[in-house]
């Protein structure tokens, strides 16, 4: 296996769901991540991401990123390119990264997708 050809255990649409807690300003972190998000929309598979920040404790946010297949995801953290945003991040604070493959999908009204559900459809064909 290449870093261009992903075996079946890749295939398929991923979420990477970053946990942080914040030593810093809120704005800092936001403005240092903002950089960030600038390079991730530049690489190959990346879909789109939000950073939340929570409602009452303003120093943890949660970044939850889609990309198209794992192996866009790991050529894009493992990029030259990303390392000094990854150590900026980590300067000013924790993290707790962890990567997720979809299972149930609903979109509003609409009906439910995946295993057990009506419209027994995997999420990964949904996409």
């Amino acid at each position: 296996m290449t870093d261009h050809q992903p075996d079946a255990k890749e295939a398929g649409a991923v979420t990477f769901v970053n946990t942080f807690t914040v030593h810093v300003e809120p704005e800092v972190f936001e403005r240092e991540f903002a950089r960030t998000s600038e390079f991730m929309a530049r690489q190959p598979g990346f879909v789109r991401h939000t950073l939340s920040r929570h409602t009452e404790r303003p120093g943890q946010y949660v970044n939850v990123a889609e990309w198209q297949d794992v192996a866009s995801f790991r050529a894009a953290v493992s990029h030259a390119d990303f390392q000094p945003h990854a150590g900026a991040l980590r300067a000013l604070s924790e993290s707790r990264p962890e990567l997720y493959r979809a299972r149930l999908r609903r979109d509003g009204d609409s009906a439910l997708e995946g295993p057990g559900s009506d419209r027994a459809t995997r999420a990964d064909d949904a996409i």
